[in-house]
């Protein structure tokens, strides 16, 4: 799936400033605990998630996420939004709740 479907399939908003939405998504991450994102997560997959903060960042960067989507319209500030362009990690911002967004995932890439 390209991030430009999935942007469409959960009604999201882009945040950051990329301009390549032909990236590919080939899974999906639930977890609010960096740890285990670190631990588990794989490249390529989206990380969907509450958590806001600019460790989310390093965490996405380290295992090579395609994006890093924030569920029930949440919304990080400034300088998470300013790091994530400097890395390169696409933002996103769902009005839909975490179960919901998983689920247009797994939907659309089976």
């Amino acid at each position: 799936m390209k991030l430009k479907d999935f942007l469409e399939a959960i009604n999201g908003k882009l945040l950051t400033k990329t301009e390549n939405l032909d990236i590919e998504i080939n899974g999906g991450y639930v977890s609010d605990l960096l740890s285990d994102v670190m631990g588990n997560a794989r490249e390529g997959q989206v990380w969907i998630t509450i958590m806001r903060h600019l460790n989310v960042i390093a965490v996405a960067s380290l295992t090579n996420m395609s994006a890093i989507t924030f569920s029930k319209g949440y919304l990080p500030d400034d300088t998470v939004i300013a790091k994530a362009d400097m890395e390169g990690i696409p933002l996103i911002s769902s009005k839909l709740d975490t179960f919901n967004i998983a689920g247009i995932l797994y939907k659309n890439l089976s």
